[in-house]
């Protein structure tokens, strides 16, 4: 531990302080730290990295030390000998020793890092491809769910051997639509799963990286110290779209945690329409052309067109034109195909209004002419029950 309190005063090649929650221009060093956890986890980082700078000093001192001044050209010969109890001693016992001053404080830092009992707040990230899931499951905003997608338009991405028409700013990349609003210096469990593909839930300022598996539950916790925004992305390999994932976490004080708690159930009790309420064509496609933009257009594209191959193309399909009760199930709960390497995922996070919006959306545009062109929320709630 002694090594570990020595390593800690060495000074960091990190961003500036004011700096906080986001890779920086020319930063050498980790993230600046703010939960206990990662402030652990920088240290170790910094002790080990002087264990090694020790042990390759010494070993190639010795190595150099040895070959200049036991070269042939100023007369010295091989020693001849088979072997060296004392240096077999010293060899096997040095290296355990080390072994042992690495481990014990990592193991001690791994242990805490998966004790996710006694949380304040218990929220539920769902991988998809390629957006993240939210809901509140415990605490204060239990209940709470949205879908936070990236900001960044696609303007400001550009593609190859074409220049961004956009321009970029300072978090390109890095922001979205919909935050994970926290308290500070509360305990907050995630738990992850994904509905396609493997995903990871990362925020390098909490030392914070756990799988989101498709059929698992894991989890993961922080508790963040300081009131910041805090950036992190999918780090797990899963599909074209992967740079386009990005995690944002807002920590704030407890009375704006309360506020943002009650606004936000303010909005999901005023989009929590009436599933007997009865919509005409034009709003039902009009609301779901935005639906489809935020959720659909990225897998599906704008034209409806999917990506051959990978994505099933809605313009013509046989389910959009066929039966509104096939589609309707599919939206919520998926479809597994042979065909693509990618299944349609369970999109039971929308509201009724939403689902049955999107499906009328897609059922009238581009060359489909399906003969139920329309279909009400109360279709979709009758459906949820089956």
């Amino acid at each position: 531990m002694l090594g570990l309190a020595a390593a800690a005063s060495i000074p960091a090649l990190a961003a500036p302080e004011g700096v906080q929650g986001r890779p920086v221009a020319h930063q050498l060093d980790l993230q600046m730290p703010v939960t206990g956890i990662a402030t652990e986890v920088n240290s170790l980082h910094n002790w080990m990295m002087l264990v090694c700078l020790v042990i390759f000093i010494a070993v190639f001192g010795v190595m150099f030390y040895s070959i200049l001044k036991h070269r042939k050209s100023l007369g010295h010969k091989p020693a001849t000998f088979h072997e060296s109890t004392a240096v077999e001693i010293a060899w096997t016992i040095v290296p355990f020793l080390i072994v042992i001053g690495m481990a014990l404080p990592a193991t001690k830092t791994v242990v805490a890092m998966k004790d996710t009992s006694n949380a304040d707040v218990t929220i539920k990230a769902t991988g998809m491809q390629w957006k993240w899931g939210y809901e509140y499951l415990a605490g204060e905003g239990k209940g709470i769910n949205f879908i936070s997608n990236i900001a960044t338009p696609r303007a400001a991405v550009g593609s190859p051997g074409v220049a961004p028409t956009v321009a970029r700013t300072e978090n390109y990349l890095l922001e979205v639509d919909n935050e994970v609003v926290v308290p500070v210096n509360k305990k907050i469990r995630i738990v992850t799963t994904a509905n396609d593909v493997i995903h990871a839930w990362t925020i390098p300022a909490f030392a914070v990286k756990q799988d989101a598996i498709p059929g698992f539950v894991r989890d993961t916790w922080f508790k963040a110290e300081k009131i910041g925004t805090y950036r992190g992305n999918c780090v797990e390999l899963c599909g074209k779209e992967h740079a386009f994932m990005p995690i944002v976490v807002k920590v704030v004080s407890d009375a704006d945690y309360s506020a943002w708690v009650a606004k936000k159930q303010a909005e999901m009790a005023a989009l929590a329409d009436d599933p007997s309420k009865v919509w005409t064509l034009d709003e039902l496609k009009t609301k779901g052309e935005k639906i489809y933009s935020t959720n659909c257009v990225v897998c599906h594209q704008a034209n409806g067109k999917g990506v051959p191959g990978a994505f099933a193309a809605l313009d013509g399909s046989p389910v959009v034109n066929g039966p509104k009760a096939d589609q309707i199930h599919v939206l919520l709960n998926g479809k597994k195909s042979g065909k693509f390497p990618s299944e349609m995922p369970a999109w039971k996070q929308l509201s009724d209004s939403d689902i049955a919006a999107v499906i009328t959306y897609t059922r009238n545009s581009w060359s489909n002419k399906a003969a139920e062109n329309i279909v009400q929320p109360a279709e979709v709630l009758a459906a949820r029950g089956k």
